[in-house]
């Protein structure tokens, strides 16, 4: 069977207005999806230069597929069975950083360059005080970056038409903020002109964005022979992703709006002046759910997600901890009631997807620190207003954290957050209550008489 290539597709030839850092699997099936189908509805008219930043491998399976991939779409949503498929074809190029960064810094000579994403990993926007924003290439993201802006700046003086949109979709808070103060001390460490910096200040945008949609990697065993004898090509890029997705990205400003245009094509690309409401959806119910919940899943002895959601006492459990006791806490700061049931009702779906495999194993990977970030600002707000009680689906999973990460050291663990956990009402007795119960019964049967006296 034939390699997928340009003869399966007839591309339409369109300039080069992306510049992105990353090949990953998440840019792939999120901004790279959303560019095509824009693409396809006449709403972008532009192409991708894809940066391969890091050293290991090369461009050349890019190279053998003419830049082609397949995404195969499969899940659950509103209760139906989703299976589709799309073949992104707006990859122009893709550049290895290591071996051709003078072809990088042309891209920043190109006029039709309006739009920077970047992925590289959420250590990846950080200040790396010995790079050299000079070297072939520069060592971090930032500096390769900063090293484009000044490539850009220089060679149209410093017009202010030929700044950047710049969107990082790296899972950190205020990722735009961030980048843009590096590359500000970068330049000033680098001693580069003090116009470029304004230049950078008040010409490039460089916007705060958050990415949700969960992308497996690539198709494997008998998902692959089937997708490839449907096709009738071979796609050694091809991946699979969930139904669900959403870019939120952070302005108000005309001209980033209108560059922008790939959003008009899916109402799952927002631009809002403020993206705080979906950080929170997904940070509390989608990520503080999952944490919540893996302790007891790897307990009852669940590998994956959606075994655990097949199981009805678990599936119970994770319904009535999102809407008895997390979406509260998200109406308390001005998230409309009936978006965060639906949006956990979405949720749901996620988990239940027969076709990912989601491990609780790696869900459990820095457990603790998880569970601050997610969770300690959900039970602070739940017992904000002086209530004793009631968070029983969050002291059962805390107490699943505590028994699962610490197994024989439960005690020690808990110690380590009785600071936190004594202001908060009477969550501390309940959970140490919930840790005895998990040590002599089995975990479903705690769940499914947890759950019973629970209504939602």
């Amino acid at each position: 069977m034939e390699l997928l290539n340009r003869q399966f597709f007839d591309r339409v030839k369109y300039p080069e207005k992306v510049l992105q850092f990353g090949t990953g699997v998440l840019l792939r099936g999120l901004p790279d999806y959303f560019i095509e189908k824009a693409n396809r509805a006449g709403l972008f008219g532009g192409s991708i230069v894809m940066v391969k930043s890091t050293d290991k491998g090369g461009t050349d399976q890019f190279d053998r597929q003419d830049n082609l991939y397949t995404v195969y779409i499969k899940g659950v949503e509103d209760g139906r069975d989703v299976q589709e498929e799309l073949l992104v074809s707006a990859i122009n190029r893709v550049i290895s950083a290591a071996d051709d960064w003078d072809a990088v810094l042309s891209s920043a000579r190109n006029p039709a360059l309006a739009i920077v994403i970047s992925n590289t990993t959420e250590v990846g926007i950080a200040l790396d005080e010995r790079d050299d924003v000079f070297a072939s290439p520069p060592a971090s993201f930032p500096a390769k970056l900063t090293a484009v802006l000044y490539e850009r700046f220089s060679t149209f003086h410093g017009a202010p038409d030929k700044g950047l949109v710049v969107l990082p979709t790296e899972l950190i808070d205020e990722n735009g903020k961030r980048l843009q103060d590096i590359v500000i001390a970068l330049a000033e460490r680098s001693n580069l002109t003090p116009g470029f910096i304004d230049w950078v200040k008040n010409c490039n945008y460089f916007c705060n964005t958050l990415v949700d949609r969960i992308v497996p990697g690539g198709l494997k065993g008998d998902d692959r022979a089937r997708a490839e004898s449907q096709s009738g090509y071979k796609d050694e890029l091809a991946i699979m992703v969930e139904p669900f997705c959403l870019w939120a990205i952070e302005s108000s400003h005309p001209q980033v709006l209108e560059v922008l245009s790939f959003a008009q094509a899916d109402s799952r690309v927002v631009v809002t002046p403020d993206i705080g409401k979906f950080k929170e959806l997904k940070l509390r119910l989608l990520n503080g759910s999952h944490t919540f919940a893996c302790g007891l899943a790897i307990l009852a002895g669940f590998d994956t997600v959606k075994e655990a959601m097949a199981n009805q006492a678990f599936s119970t459990y994770v319904k009535q901890l999102m809407h008895s006791e997390i979406i509260p806490t998200l109406v308390e700061i001005g998230v409309g009631r009936e978006e965060a049931r639906e949006f956990a009702d979405r949720v749901i779906d996620r988990f239940a997807n027969p076709y990912l495999h989601h491990q609780w194993q790696s869900i459990s990977t820095n457990y603790t620190s998880k569970m601050r970030m997610r969770n300690l600002a959900t039970l602070e707000r739940y017992f904000s207003n002086g209530t004793k009680g009631g968070a029983d689906c969050m002291a059962l999973g805390f107490a699943g954290y505590l028994r699962a990460a610490g197994r024989t050291e439960s005690s020690h663990l808990l110690a380590a957050w009785e600071n936190d956990l004594l202001p908060l009402g009477g969550f501390l007795p309940s959970v140490k209550n919930y840790l005895e119960q998990l040590q002599q019964r089995p975990v479903l049967e705690v769940i499914g008489s947890t759950t019973d006296h629970i209504n939602f």
